[in-house]
């Protein structure tokens, strides 16, 4: 069974210490995860703003925006999933004489 001194080997248990734990909680690695998802949340939160740009000038281009939301949506499916969808869409349509 280890003592307290070997439990304590090489550990460093100064407030500077780059691999200090707080509460079992290796703090230095916690506070990169953090800032890493920050950078990203900030990165998203800019890319999000460029992609309302983009639909501003495809409006004022004279686009439908509304439209192009669902081509993007729809070029995300499979194929086949595309075209069961449109048959039911067909089908149910012309069941409502449209």
């Amino acid at each position: 069974m280890l003592d307290e001194a070997d439990r304590n080997a090489g550990h460093d248990d100064t407030p500077d210490s780059t691999a200090s734990a707080v509460g079992g909680i290796a703090a230095d690695r916690l506070r990169s995860i953090i800032e890493r998802v920050e950078r990203l949340e900030e990165e998203r939160k800019a890319l999000a703003s460029d992609i309302k740009d983009i639909f501003a000038e495809a409006k004022s281009a004279g686009f439908d925006v509304k439209v192009i939301r669902q081509i993007i949506r729809i070029r995300k499916q499979e194929p086949a999933d595309v075209e069961e969808q449109e048959t039911l869409l067909d089908i149910y349509r012309r069941a409502l004489g449209m």
